[in-house]
């Protein structure tokens, strides 16, 4: 039977992950130091192709997704975008630590939302709501290959609620720049919404034939 391979890339470096500071929502481009990296990583690496290219509509994702793939025009999905944190947004733990509502977040963060922001649970029904239409498309298009260029957390949330093997989210972390391939296997998709983890990204670039003698 056919089967689809979706690849999940993580976009590059922003300033906000050099300081550690909560950058959902807010559109902040990559850095220097983020392009420099990813243009390294596609000299040394290889990303895979694919019949359809899907990214978060923020421009640190368009913009990586420009790097690694520069002839590609993506299909945008808002609901690809990193989780809102609200009044979080643009601060660091240490700068949030001994307020109420970031205290009772850090204890229950699927029930209780930033002020202005969502709660875990909101971000994962969007997230899962956009995952499963791209997986329904390439299923009904026949497709099969996709790129989704989007954030750390979209990655580690989805691939601990479809991924096989399962893990917790943290299991899932991935640097900037990398990813996972995943693999749908669309009987095991339509019985019991789960696809394959089968290997990480970039992968490490093939080695050029020898010149015949």
């Amino acid at each position: 039977m056919k089967t689809y391979q979706i690849h999940f890339i993580r976009h590059g470096l922003t300033d906000g992950n050099l300081t550690g500071k909560y950058i959902g929502g807010t559109d902040m481009p990559l850095c220097e130091r983020g392009e420099a990296e990813l243009c390294e990583l596609a000299q040394k690496h290889d990303y895979p192709g694919a019949g359809a290219y899907f990214s978060s509509p923020l421009q640190r994702c368009t913009k990586s997704l420009e790097i690694l793939y520069p002839d590609i025009k993506p299909i945008i999905i808002n609901e690809l975008r990193e989780c809102c944190f609200g009044d979080f947004e643009g601060l660091t733990a240490d700068e949030l630590k001994g307020k109420e509502d970031f205290e009772q977040w850090m204890s229950a963060p699927a029930d209780f939302a930033p002020p202005g922001g969502e709660s875990g649970e909101q971000f994962a029904v969007r997230i899962s709501e956009a995952f499963e239409a791209i997986v329904n498309g390439l299923l009904k298009t026949g497709i099969t290959s996709a790129v989704i260029m989007t954030h750390g957390g979209v990655i580690s949330a989805l691939l601990s609620k479809y991924g096989l093997p399962q893990a917790d989210p943290s299991e899932w972390y991935c640097e900037p720049g990398c990813g996972f391939s995943v693999r749908v296997h669309p009987q095991l998709w339509m019985t019991g919404n789960v696809v394959e983890v089968y290997s990480r990204l970039p992968l490490e670039k093939q080695a050029e034939e020898d010149d015949e003698e």
